[in-house]
């Protein structure tokens, strides 16, 4: 037996919306406590008042490691203790490398791998340093850390350079910090989500969102962030589940382009 979800003491990363905020959504249903960290104030802010007062808000970028150190401090001393952190944040622009009229931006490269490869390795460094202060359990258990690389970290398309390079760096810290933390008794999943119903792919036009929803094998359609959600529940209730990564995508592969 793992932790229990009703029992969840939680801090999420890009929470304010998509899947960071169906895992947030998820745990106050079932009886758990939740920090909301996002960039998004208005939507952050708007999701706290639904959630209730099991839940708190912090405006932070994943970038300022002492930032998300401090909220998991405030996390922990709010719910009496934290016990998972799940990373969400994360953006994804699509330049070429030699592109029409110039060169991929160099900043922006380093933009990308700063919020999705930095950002969720200061939110592990954080969480990971108040869980060790935990009391741990019969198994000697003090929590998980859950990263979202995503699939483009396999199968990177044309354009994806950056977003791959950093989807990849997070998958390859999964088994790393796996082995590290295990002698505090912090297990570290990575999910790889495929094409998923979040604002980033509702922002594509209706005809591409259709087509890609049929590159799916099965089921023919875009994941659900609930479905998300229910997989971070799997893994922070299952304790022999640690070091791995999770491709979830409907037996997906990315095509070229």
């Amino acid at each position: 037996m793992g932790f229990e979800w009703g029992q969840a003491k939680v801090i999420i990363s890009g929470a304010a919306s998509g899947l960071g905020r169906a895992v947030a959504e998820s745990v106050i249903a079932a009886g758990g406590q939740v920090a909301l960290l996002d960039c998004d104030v208005i939507r952050g802010e708007a999701l706290v008042k639904k959630l209730g007062q099991r839940a708190f808000f912090v405006a932070a970028d994943v970038t300022d490691a002492a930032a998300l150190l401090a909220a998991a401090e405030q996390a922990s001393a709010q719910f009496g203790g934290l016990d998972l952190a799940v990373c969400c944040a994360g953006i994804a622009p699509s330049a070429r490398l030699l592109g029409r009229e110039d060169l991929h931006d160099a900043e922006l490269f380093s933009r990308v791998l700063s919020v999705n490869l930095a950002g969720t390795f200061n939110l592990a460094r954080a969480a990971a340093a108040v869980m060790e202060r935990n009391a741990p359990d019969q198994q000697g258990a003090r929590g998980v850390i859950v990263m979202t690389s995503s699939i483009a970290a396999f199968e990177g398309q044309v354009g994806q350079a950056a977003y791959a390079a950093s989807k990849g760096g997070v998958a390859s810290m999964t088994l790393p910090l796996a082995r590290e933390l295990g002698r505090i008794g912090v297990r570290v999943m990575t999910v790889a989500p495929g094409l998923f119903d979040t604002p980033m792919s509702q922002s594509f036009p209706g005809k591409l969102r259709e087509n890609l929803a049929q590159e799916v094998p099965f089921p023919k359609r875009l994941g659900e962030p609930k479905e998300y959600a229910e997989l971070v529940k799997t893994i922070y209730e299952s304790a022999y589940l640690n070091g791995e990564i999770i491709r979830f995508d409907g037996a997906l592969r990315m095509p070229v382009k």
